[in-house]
């Protein structure tokens, strides 16, 4: 019954062996655990999304999942994206890439970049609804801040334009007119990777015209006029100024978009006295006020004195903002200026508060000044323009036709309007949501339209029998995309020359409007312009010369 001193040190002995095992091997388990845990948060922390990684602080790649680059503003948008990729998955279809900066710091940039994303999937929504095949996936290309890390994402791209399951076709988008973007056009369509231009204004990206059908962007297009267009279209609007009534404000920072926008305004034509000499500001970014607003300080004091009651803005709205408020706050009031810009103007309203606002308005609640760009679209520029039609009607005839007579001109790109805006209606119906879409600053209706064209592109590049054209078909499509070949958008007939560019494309002029203290202020239609000063041909067909 009692063990005996030999069996009492063999028990001893065997569970101080046992328990070192034990310890041994839970030792071994919660090291490879560990190894295991920290391999998948690395892993994790490398890898954002399908398809996107982390690279310095950014998630860079392409993604058509529904993810929403930590973005929450846009998660409904990328849902829906997702969704309508997920239900055509089975089908014969095609990709089209949005590629713009996905991750913006501002608030402002960040409804900007909805704006363009609703545009995007609401051009598929309706496209994949169509009898028109092949139908069309989308994905999402974030090149980083300022297309900066673009070299990362173009080689994805050209992979997925020779790659059979994903059918990549074009790739659209392009909203900042940088260096870098230019770089990206390069790179894709030096790889035949066809490129749209959605956004982008500056003449760098875009071709030249060409007799001999050289061009340096084989595979381009662009639906947006360049600034150079822009500002013909607004002298035109217009008229003619006094250069001594005129001065230009412009930013010395490198920026393509900032360049090409004062050449334009210094190439327009003015008579008379000389008058006051180009006035700068460095700004340190696209996006970032920096100290721009105390290097207004003196320019506003020399404009007031100078004689002049036209800016000409080369700059950004971000500094624009702060140059109207300044203007506002600081210069002769008993003169009322009235400051033009470009395109970029349109992300005018995303940025201004309450407060901005009011501090446009005098103490009777009047503007102080006026504020005028070239749109590339606008919501009110088709009912005005119809209905500016039938009053010349009425005028020379008497009698008020109706509105179905207008030219084709005017009805086709309403009817394009009020299909987008029947889809915004149906959407929100059947709750689901994209979030509020605002129609105001162009960007959803041009990115609509670039998105629409790419398909159109494809559709009538695809050969008979195939499933679809080649990437290289498509790009060669752009330049027969005239006459009834034309793409009918929201934002006015999109026919393309040779070179990919937009023919005498309609720009909506806008007015900044202060409003009152019982509301905010709004960017109102004032009218249709065209770059060669007068409306393009109905038929739509390129003339030469």
């Amino acid at each position: 019954m009692f063990q005996t001193v030999a069996d009492r040190l063999h028990d001893h002995l065997w569970n101080t062996l046992l328990k070192k095992i034990i310890t041994c091997a839970l030792a071994a388990l919660l090291a490879v655990g560990a190894y295991l845990l920290v391999s998948r948060i690395t892993e994790q922390a490398d890898d954002c999304a399908e398809g996107v990684s982390e690279s310095g602080g950014e998630c860079i790649g392409v993604n058509g999942s529904g993810y929403d680059f930590g973005v929450p503003g846009i998660a409904p948008v990328a849902e829906r994206i997702a969704q309508e990729n997920r239900r055509i998955d089975k089908q014969p279809h095609v990709t089209v890439a949005m590629m713009l900066p996905l991750q913006p710091d501002s608030r402002a940039e960040r409804r900007q970049l909805r704006s363009e994303l609703q545009g995007a999937f609401l051009a598929q929504y309706i496209a994949n609804r169509e009898p028109g095949k092949p139908v069309v996936r989308l994905v999402l290309a974030n090149p980083g801040k300022d297309y900066l890390r673009q070299d990362e994402v173009v080689p994805d791209l050209v992979r997925m334009a020779h790659s059979k399951s994903d059918n990549l076709r074009a790739v659209t988008g392009f909203n900042l007119s940088l260096d870098a973007t230019r770089k990206a056009v390069r790179s894709l369509t030096e790889q035949q990777v066809p490129v749209l231009v959605a956004r982008a204004s500056a003449s760098s990206l875009a071709n030249r015209e060409s007799k001999d059908g050289t061009y340096d962007f084989k595979g381009l297009a662009r639906i947006i006029p360049t600034n150079e267009q822009q500002a013909k279209a607004l002298a035109a609007f217009n008229g003619s100024r006094k250069d001594r009534q005129t001065v230009l404000l412009r930013d010395t920072r490198p920026d393509p978009y900032v360049r090409s926008l004062a050449s334009a305004f210094q190439g327009l034509p003015e008579d008379g006295p000389a008058g006051p000499d180009d006035m700068t500001f460095t700004s340190p970014g696209v996006a970032d006020p920096g100290d721009v607003d105390n290097q207004f300080r003196p320019t506003v004091n020399t404009i007031c004195n100078s004689g002049a009651d036209t800016v000409y803005f080369a700059g950004r709205s971000t500094h624009l903002r702060l140059f109207l408020k300044r203007l506002a706050k600081e210069a002769c009031t008993e003169r009322k200026f009235t400051v033009v810009s470009g395109s970029d103007a349109a992300s005018l309203n995303n940025r201004m508060t309450d407060e901005d606002w009011a501090e446009l308005r005098d103490s009777s609640g009047k503007p102080r000044l006026t504020v005028q760009y070239a749109a590339p679209a606008h919501p009110d520029a088709w009912d005005a323009r119809v209905r500016a039609w039938q009053k010349a009607q009425k005028k020379e005839t008497g009698k008020t036709p109706p509105a179905s007579r207008a030219p084709a001109s005017l009805r086709d790109p309403q009817a394009a309007l009020q299909e987008l805006k029947d889809t915004i209606a149906a959407l929100k119906s059947a709750g689901r949501d994209i979030g509020d879409v605002e129609l105001g600053d162009s960007r959803t209706m041009m990115v609509h339209d670039g998105v629409r064209t790419a398909v159109e592109a494809i559709r009538g590049a695809k050969p008979t029998g195939e499933a679809a054209p080649t990437a290289e078909q498509v790009g060669n499509r752009w330049a027969t995309m005239q006459s009834k070949n034309r793409v009918n958008g929201t934002s006015g007939r999109i026919c393309l020359t040779k070179a990919g560019n937009p023919y005498d494309k309609p720009l909506a002029v806008v007015t900044l409007r202060p409003g009152t203290e019982a509301g905010p202020g709004t960017l109102a239609f004032a009218g249709l312009a065209w770059p060669s000063g007068k409306p393009q041909p109905e038929d739509c067909v390129v003339r030469s010369g």
